[in-house]
């Protein structure tokens, strides 16, 4: 059965159809509104996916297919290793300071040398009496005796500031000296030894 849609007259406006305004039309600009909040929000996300797989990349390269708490795990790794050889080798350095050190201290580090005229005589004080000490005193007294026609040379030790033997007044001058004193030098041990070159000459 044909049915015939009547056609406006001419020269009278088209009545506009109110579905929009009905509830129906209400809840299809509702539902168009809630998918078009819908479309932005997923090219929001896309946007922000690819940045974040943008800066991991960076992060992680083009070598393989990990993941973050990988990489992450394995710089955990790497960093204690490294942190244990770090250890490792400052031990090792502490321990070599250690042992320089101790031979450094070991050195003749303290030196002072005393000349003199030992038989009285107008010869230009040839004689002399050289202290070579350590950092805590310990060393040697050498003293050379010159004479018109021979030397003499004599050894006595020190140690920790206190001589072994008696003194003369150069060597203990000398002694004072490189250990930055003022004071006589105190005597370790009562032995026998040579008097003094001035108190022999007189």
């Amino acid at each position: 059965m044909d049915v015939q849609v009547p056609l406006p007259r001419q020269g009278y406006p088209v009545p506009v159809p109110d579905d929009l305004t009905s509830a129906a039309g209400i809840a299809a600009l509702a539902a168009g509104g809630v998918a078009l909040i819908a479309l932005l929000l997923c090219i929001v996300l896309l946007v922000k996916v690819r940045r974040m797989r943008s800066a991991q990349m960076r992060v992680l390269g083009t070598s393989g297919e990990r993941d973050l708490v990988t990489h992450a795990e394995g710089l955990e790794i790497a960093f204690v290793e490294l942190r244990e050889l770090v250890e490792s080798t400052f031990e090792r350095v502490q321990k070599r300071l250690e042992t320089d050190e101790g031979r450094i201290a070991r050195g003749i580090s303290r030196t002072a040398v005393i000349r003199y005229d030992a038989y009285g005589e107008m010869s230009g004080r040839q004689s002399s009496s050289m202290a070579l000490l350590d950092e805590q005193g310990t060393g040697v007294i050498l003293s050379s005796i010159l004479h018109r026609d021979q030397a003499r040379l004599y050894v006595k030790g020190v140690r920790d500031g206190t001589p072994e033997q008696e003194l003369s007044p150069e060597e203990d001058e000398a002694v004072r000296t490189a250990l930055g004193r003022k004071a006589p030098t105190p005597v370790r041990e009562a032995a026998p030894s040579a008097a003094s070159p001035q108190a022999a000459s007189r």
